[in-house]
């Protein structure tokens, strides 16, 4: 038996902050902001488990399932509401969810992190794993910090994870360097900070080499990529994917000009936004591919459908 990707959801804040609206107080401008981000607009608002909720309901109710048919929860998130206990466990609990629930914690990459993991699930006898990820970074971002204000943002998606008669799960990677840890990074307590061209820079290498060692694993190549979907954290980084893996920019999913970067949940928001724009087909051979802090990296190739 393998695994397969089932079925997506996805939630946004109703708040929608413009680039106009922070020009309005900070020294910066919606051309400086959208050259070098690709960012035009973001959502505030909302709490990680409520957006969870929303995005895990809607995975369920667009794949017909309740939580009867749901064996676990894993919620990747760097954002969640209390210490304790784990927001998974009251995300569970609203969605009634019957079986048991986990936080995940991998930044960025967090949620292709919780795709693998579901995958492992399903090999020691578990059925369908709900795969969420939710951020709330606008609650840990300093707003009057141009550097990281434009770029963070709120939001959280979905999929759920089932087992199936064909594998879908074709090759992955995922792995993590600790040394990079005070280029971006958030205390306690604290606010986002980041290196911005260290970011990027190291960014552009780990994505590129893990989605590239994803991909050997599989068997494939860039060429055979119908759909990329990466973290959306800056459109000059995608674009740089794009360029050094061969896959071209109308073969990638992007949301990043609409949702900002929403860490956990930009993967699988830009996968919903794609399936709802009919993007995704039955056979089709999809890559993900994400980073963040820690710095944390993770790559998935599965067959659609």
């Amino acid at each position: 038996m393998g695994a397969r990707i089932a079925g997506y959801g996805a939630a946004l804040p109703e708040k929608v902050v413009t680039n106009a609206d922070f020009a309005a107080y900070l020294d910066t401008s919606d051309q400086w902001i959208t050259e070098r981000t690709g960012i035009r607009q973001r959502h505030f608002g909302g709490t990680t488990g409520s957006l969870a909720v929303a995005a895990g309901r809607d995975a369920m109710d667009r794949h017909g399932l309740t939580g009867d048919d749901i064996d676990f929860v894993i919620l990747s998130t760097t954002t969640p509401d209390q210490t304790v206990p784990a927001t998974s466990a009251d995300v569970s609990n609203e969605l009634g969810t019957r079986g048991a629930a986990m936080d995940i914690n991998a930044a960025c990459a967090g949620f292709v992190y919780a795709l693998v993991v579901a995958r492992g699930l399903i090999d020691i006898g578990m059925n369908r794993i709900l795969v969420i990820g939710s951020d709330t970074l606008s609650r840990i971002t300093d707003q009057n910090d141009r550097s990281t204000a434009v770029l963070f943002a709120d939001g959280a998606g979905a999929v759920v994870v089932e087992r199936s008669e064909e594998e879908s799960f074709l090759g992955w990677d995922l792995g993590v360097d600790g040394s990079a840890r005070p280029i971006l990074y958030c205390d306690h307590g604290g606010c986002m900070y980041m290196e911005g061209r260290e970011v990027f820079k190291r960014a552009v290498r780990v994505m590129i080499g893990s989605s590239e060692k994803a991909l050997k694993q599989a068997g494939l190549t860039g060429d055979d990529v119908s759909l990329l979907v990466p973290h959306q954290a800056n459109l000059r980084i995608i674009e740089a994917a794009n360029q050094r893996l061969g896959i071209p920019r109308d073969r990638t999913a992007i949301v990043l000009d609409r949702t900002g970067n929403t860490s956990s949940a930009s993967i699988p928001l830009a996968l919903a936004d794609a399936g709802d724009a009919g993007r995704l087909h039955d056979g089709d051979l999809v890559l993900f591919t994400g980073f963040g802090a820690g710095m944390t990296w993770a790559s998935l190739v599965v067959r659609w459908g």
